[in-house]
């Protein structure tokens, strides 16, 4: 048997899980308060504190650690990677520590996992991490030359998701061409054929979100970014956390937009149409990438799970292909399914070397 540590942080929890094979035996979500976090500088510094909440939950669910046989972690901002596991060592945390492509919780994740790992003589890995990217050249070229399009998004959910989809099928990944679009806070939207994320819209270009702006008329950005009022950071808060449903009604929960539909808003049903119609213009997008041959539309993520939003979408784009939904991220369990691969020896993980900049 394989009883895996999954990890899994984020800006204000530390969610973790402890799985016997495919057996899940608790999840648990840390919450952090804003003042808990606000007595660290840096991300990196949050280690020890997180570090120690994890253990202190394991021993409350009287799991001990040397009953481990390894641990799966959420990948943090490393610079581009391939999709599947990569074992953690020295250069993942240095890099994670002193060079990520950028701040954020996740980062910390193979940090922690090393260590315990260490601590205990098992294996650490990280699956498919947000920076997974095997876009094909092609979909790379953007219209300016220093400026070239990247690989990240939602890859673990959307690559478990088509996964399952093959799964189901009777089919191996590398043999199916499926469009993935993850529907969440952020929206992400990917092509998986010959066994690679071979395009994907990112929530900074495609379709808006609950708190996302998503692609934006550049001119009008611009202006509005040159005006005066916005720094750096500030535009970019607006962008990334006070855009698409939130700027339009201080919600991002969907829920009560559903909820305010129900109660004869037109402007909501406006917006959520709108946001509808994106998913479904992205999904398209990806669909020509392969000239229009597509086995399924997969709708996964939190809002999968609205069968009005669903409803929407599948409207729009069921004459390209079938429309299968997995509602919810599972992101604990698709951590651990990688890392059992892997413990199995049913896929490799692969050597990270770090990049200095």
């Amino acid at each position: 048997m394989e009883r895996l540590l999954i990890i899994n942080p984020g800006s204000t929890s530390t969610k973790i899980a402890v799985f016997d094979d495919e057996k899940q035996v608790f999840v648990e979500s840390i919450s952090h308060s804003s003042e808990e976090i606000a007595k660290y500088d840096n991300i990196a510094d949050q280690y020890g504190f997180r570090k120690e909440l994890i253990l202190a939950t394991l021993e409350t669910f009287q799991i001990e650690p040397e009953s481990l046989t390894g641990i799966v972690s959420r990948g943090g901002l490393l610079p581009p990677v391939k999709a599947g596991a990569y074992k953690v060592n020295e250069d993942m945390v240095w890099q994670l520590r002193y060079a990520p492509q950028n701040e954020h919780a996740s980062n910390l994740g193979a940090i922690i996992a090393y260590a315990i790992a260490q601590e205990n003589n098992i294996p650490a890995f990280i699956y498919d991490a947000v920076t997974v990217d095997e876009m094909i050249p092609v979909a790379k070229i953007t219209g300016l030359p220093e400026i070239e399009r990247k690989g990240m998004g939602h890859n673990l959910n959307m690559r478990a998701a088509a996964m399952k989809y093959a799964s189901e099928n009777g089919k191996a990944y590398k043999d199916c061409t499926v469009v993935v679009a993850h529907l969440g806070g952020g929206i992400s939207v990917s092509l998986h054929t010959d066994g690679i994320v071979a395009d994907i819209i990112s929530d900074e270009e495609g379709p808006f979100s609950p708190e996302r702006t998503g692609g934006l008329p550049i001119f009008q950005l611009l202006k509005i970014a040159m005006s005066g009022e916005y720094t750096y950071k500030s535009i970019m808060k607006r962008i990334k956390n006070q855009g698409g449903v939130m700027a339009y009604f201080g919600i991002n929960d969907t829920r009560e937009l559903e909820s305010l539909i129900r109660e004869g808003d037109e402007k909501a049903k406006q917006i959520y149409e709108a946001m509808a119609l994106n998913v479904a213009k992205g999904i398209a997008q990806e669909a020509v990438v392969t000239n229009g041959k597509v086995d399924a539309i997969i709708l996964t993520g939190g809002i999968a799970y609205s069968a009005l939003f669903t409803q929407m979408v599948k409207e729009r784009v069921a004459s390209i292909a079938p429309v299968v939904i997995y509602g919810g991220e599972n992101e604990m369990e698709s951590l651990a399914l990688g890392g059992l691969r892997v413990m199995r020896g049913q896929e490799d993980a692969k050597t990270f070397k770090k990049v200095e900049y």
